[in-house]
């Protein structure tokens, strides 16, 4: 049995392979002394690391906030490092299935979600809840409804920014340079067929490989053309490279559009250029309790949340709320009720009332969770019904938010 331990306990255990229970007891499959079971499966080292740590503090976030209430419900979560790998994701993802967790917040990467879902999750009949896997491969995986994701399908980001280029910046060409895995691949694939689209001319697109001591080869051919702008699609440790190989040898005052995957506050300070030709395009926490859960975060841990933490904290909350309405710590018990208790209807429960919202669904009242992140509305495949995305700039106080897009599926 874990014990009960308070925040301090949990962090100090977590690392590469850590696993704590947050409260409650370690369990089989379907069963255990918890009333409800989380692994948490996020990137905490690796080229995800500098985003994927407060990623993974907020998927621990509920289940911390509803030990400090004192609820007379279990919650026992568990995490694993992925290390922002397919081959450690899968073998974080089976020991959180072995020792018998129905439902996983995770993964990051969408090539480790898309792995770990085919190899783990699904055969085993295990729900998986991305807060931050957006291919939009994902949508149509064979998945028997146990995939789901609280952030926004990048079919939708490749059509932001293709607008904030041609139609708001007047960029007429550009080329796209992206991570070679499935993230970057379809997330270009999806601006460039939006961006012409619209009447833009792409240049070049060149994948390149993450964590490489020199990009200066690949971004010469990217730029050959001599486009209007350049997107660049990756993580931050390759990022950092990436950008000091570019001010050093390429810059000629072409706008650079980044991604989601590289909204770091700290890669100016990693390249050592301010980056002020850089606009980015991200999904945005813009859902109805924002608020209360970046107060939640900020008081526990001293620091603002960061891109894709309030989809973090949506997808335990929901695997939370979800696992107490089965009444069993089972994954297709679970997944039965993910949509019961998010989806519209019944009263309304969030990151400010949340152990209300346990007693409620034990008393077999209706709740409909609406999230930090969006109202967390999910649609047949899994996929968020509406979401917002920022438009967003490196500045002297860090990253500033100089726009905002509502999209609806």
């Amino acid at each position: 049995m874990a014990r009960k331990i308070g925040r301090r306990k949990v962090l100090e255990g977590l690392g590469a392979a850590g696993a704590v229970g947050v409260a409650g007891c370690l369990g089989g499959n379907g069963g255990g002394d918890a009333d409800a079971m989380v692994g948490v499966l996020q990137p905490v080292t690796g080229d995800l690391g500098n985003l994927g740590g407060p990623i993974r503090d907020a998927a621990i976030l509920p289940g911390t906030q509803l030990e400090n209430e004192g609820v007379d419900f279990t919650v026992d979560i568990r995490e694993e490092d992925t290390e922002t790998s397919a081959e450690a994701g899968v073998s974080g993802a089976q020991s959180l299935v072995d020792a018998g967790y129905p439902a996983i917040t995770g993964a990051a990467s969408s090539q480790t979600t898309i792995t770990v879902a085919e190899d783990v999750l699904i055969p085993n009949e295990v729900v998986g809840i991305s807060p931050a896997s957006t291919a939009p491969a994902i949508t149509n995986l064979e998945d028997d409804d146990f995939i789901f994701r609280t952030c926004p399908s990048d079919a939708l980001q490749g059509e932001v920014m293709a607008q904030v280029a041609y139609e708001e910046r007047d960029l007429e060409s550009a080329a796209s340079f992206y991570l070679n895995n499935d993230y970057g691949q379809q997330l270009s694939d999806s601006f460039v067929g939006a961006f012409e689209d619209l009447g833009g001319e792409v240049t070049d697109a060149v994948p390149f490989e993450k964590e490489q001591p020199s990009y200066t080869a690949a971004l010469e051919t990217a730029l050959q053309g001599e486009p209007d702008a350049m997107i660049v699609i990756g993580y931050p440790a390759s990022g950092e490279q990436i950008f000091r190989d570019y001010y050093a040898d390429f810059d000629t005052g072409e706008t650079i559009m980044v991604t989601d995957g590289l909204r770091d506050s700290e890669l100016p300070g990693n390249a050592d250029n301010p980056m002020d030709n850089v606009v980015g395009t991200a999904p945005l926490a813009a859902g109805p309790e924002e608020e209360a859960f970046v107060e939640l975060f900020q008081d526990e841990y001293d620091s603002d949340p960061g891109v894709f933490t309030a989809q973090a904290y949506d997808a335990t909350a929901v695997i939370t709320l979800a696992s107490i309405a089965a009444g069993e710590t089972s994954g297709p018990a679970v997944r039965d009720n993910i949509r019961e208790v998010a989806n519209p209807g019944g009263e309304e429960v969030g990151p400010s009332n949340l152990a209300d919202g346990l007693q409620m669904v034990a008393d077999g009242e209706e709740v409909q969770y609406v999230g930090a992140s969006s109202s967390v509305d999910f649609d047949d495949n899994g996929d968020m019904q509406a979401v917002t995305y920022e438009i967003f700039e490196f500045g002297d106080d860090g990253i500033e938010t100089v726009n905002e897009i509502d999209f609806e599926a």
